[in-house]
């Protein structure tokens, strides 16, 4: 199966002390284990390594390590999913036709980047946000917090 998955789900699966990061890891662990197709849209590089960067933990996770968090969790396992002029085009044209603006383009980036490269599913923590963005994809964002996925026979390192 192919699977998107967004800045959240990534930011909750690879930080333990996150809230739901229980529910989060399996997401991650089955693209690890070969299992499902890992795939991000390449905005959610940025946007996980800002976050990471920021988050209020003690001990601070430094930009280094925030580099090296995502090169084994998201760079060696996932593919990236980069937008040409064109997508972005056709992004900005959906968005008008919804009457869509404000911080929402942000997350219809990473649908468009889903849209594109046919995945089965995004997952997010924003699920109800992400099916207003963007109807056409509905029916496939799910959220750990609603559904969880099967098959993962054992926790993955």
């Amino acid at each position: 199966m192919k699977v998107l998955f967004d800045t959240s789900l990534l930011v909750a699966a690879m930080v333990e002390g996150h809230p739901t990061h229980g529910m989060a890891l399996p997401w991650l662990q089955r693209v690890k284990a070969k299992l499902d197709a890992g795939l991000v849209a390449a905005h959610t590089l940025a946007e996980l390594y800002a976050i990471l960067t920021r988050l209020p933990l003690n001990p601070h996770i430094p930009p280094a390590l925030a580099l090296q968090l995502i090169q084994s969790n998201v760079l060696d396992t996932c593919e990236v999913v980069a937008l040409s002029k064109e997508d972005y085009v056709t992004l900005l044209s959906h968005l008008v036709n919804l009457g869509i603006a404000g911080g929402a383009v942000y997350d219809a980036l990473l649908l468009h980047a889903a849209w594109k490269s046919g995945v089965d599913q995004v997952v997010t923590l924003n699920a109800a946000d992400f099916r207003g963005v963007y109807p056409a994809l509905a029916d496939k964002i799910i959220s750990p917090l609603e559904d969880q996925p099967t098959g993962l026979k054992a926790q993955i390192p």
